[in-house]
């Protein structure tokens, strides 16, 4: 009884801890801050693909890890990792300094991308409350994007002023999120056990992660679908900085803007499980799409490019929440953290593609530019999406 207790305090726990660790002052200046240190828009490119390649390469592995020496002691290793990445960028002058902060930024996200949702859902389902999961995700997204509300909103007024006071703050909120992350309750299930006698237990638990996904091919349909939608949200989201900034937004606006998005994502996050009944998966999967490629094209085209930046993070959000809970439910809970790596490993592979080919345009050409070529290649895939999906439902 008193270790059900435990798991269920995880739910509120994790509640706080989210907020703790997203509360980043240097989330939504990041990119000016670093344009001010001399690197163009290509250099910035790159600096995200180094990102994301340390990503691609460490992502199975560190899932591995969370699901062999447990979901908390990957959560504390995450949190180090982060605030060693943040400590170096402050400190730091030179590209290949900038990417070192950039490789540790990856590490503690790896730490942290299949440990947090398998160690919240295994909590709920150790207690017979798996079905909650939706709902308590969504309410994760509300602290989330509260902390990004606070992140951009002061953010941009602290940048405006001083950027070291902005990233001592980060650091001070980094490290109360290394505190917090040692009050987790480890749930039973998902344990892996010893592989047989030879065979490397980070490699067995990669091949059954494997075997998982191939017997049940919607696991990896959805896996790649909604992180590629999340892939250009995500350059939308960091390219926009520069863009507003060069239409002549400062620091402070760009923070304020950066916050009512998040506000609006925090507000329909917890909504999320009582859109997906009313819409179904289906619609889930093929209206938010669209309707978030249609902001993406409004953002190239419009004035109002602020108002639709705003809509598209509304729409992330529920794909983000919805679809999260789909794939939960279909992963084993010993493979739990390493399948959902997968899923960063993948969103990481868009993004090495996707993230410096928009800054390399953007040079070259405008951002505009850059941003209409995002926009044609997500319509084709939302079309491609959806006549699937449709044929498919049909059939049924």
């Amino acid at each position: 009884m008193e270790k059900n207790m435990q798991l269920k305090r995880n739910v509120n726990r994790n509640y706080l801890y989210i907020l703790l660790q997203n509360i980043d002052f240097t989330r939504g200046i990041w990119m000016i801050y670093l344009a001010g240190k001399g690197m163009s828009l290509t250099q910035l490119g790159l600096l995200e693909t180094i990102f994301h390649m340390a990503s691609f390469t460490m992502e199975v592995p560190t899932g591995a890890v969370a699901d062999i020496f447990g979901r908390r002691t990957s959560r504390i290793l995450g949190r180090i990792t982060s605030l060693i990445s943040v400590i170096i960028l402050l400190s730091s002058n030179s590209f290949w300094m900038f990417a070192l902060s950039f490789v540790f930024t990856a590490l503690s996200y790896n730490l942290e991308s299949g440990a947090g949702d398998a160690l919240i859902y295994d909590s709920l389902k150790e207690i017979g409350e798996e079905e909650q999961f939706m709902k308590v995700n969504g309410n994760k997204e509300l602290f989330y994007q509260a902390a990004s509300t606070i992140s951009f909103l002061f953010g941009g007024f602290l940048a405006a002023r001083s950027y070291a006071v902005a990233f001592a703050l980060t650091i001070l909120f980094g490290a109360a999120a290394i505190i917090q992350s040692f009050t987790f309750r480890e749930p039973s299930i998902g344990t892996v056990h010893e592989a047989k006698s030879g065979e490397n237990v980070f490699i067995k638990q990669i091949k059954d992660s494997l075997k998982e996904i191939i017997k049940n091919p919607k696991i990896a349909t959805l896996i790649i679908f909604t992180q590629s939608i999340l892939a250009f949200c995500t350059c939308i989201f960091y390219y926009l900085q520069n863009y507003l900034k060069a239409d002549g937004y400062n620091e402070a606006v760009i923070g304020t803007i950066y916050a009512v998005s998040s506000l609006a994502a925090a507000l329909t996050a917890t909504q999320v499980h009582k859109i997906e009944k009313k819409v179904k998966e289906q619609g889930i999967l093929i209206i938010i799409p669209i309707i978030t490629i249609a902001c993406i094209w409004g953002i190239a085209f419009s004035q109002h490019h602020y108002i639709l930046f705003i809509i598209m993070m509304l729409t992330e959000s529920i794909i983000f929440v919805a679809v999260s809970d789909y794939i939960n439910k279909m992963i084993p809970s010993e493979n739990r953290a390493t399948i959902l790596s997968f899923a960063s490993m993948v969103f990481s592979f868009f993004m090495i593609t996707l993230f410096p080919l928009v800054g390399i345009i953007g040079d070259r050409y405008s951002l505009s530019f850059a941003f209409v070529c995002l926009a044609a290649v997500g319509s084709i895939l939302v079309i491609l999406n959806s006549i699937f999906l449709l044929m498919k439902g049909n059939k049924q």
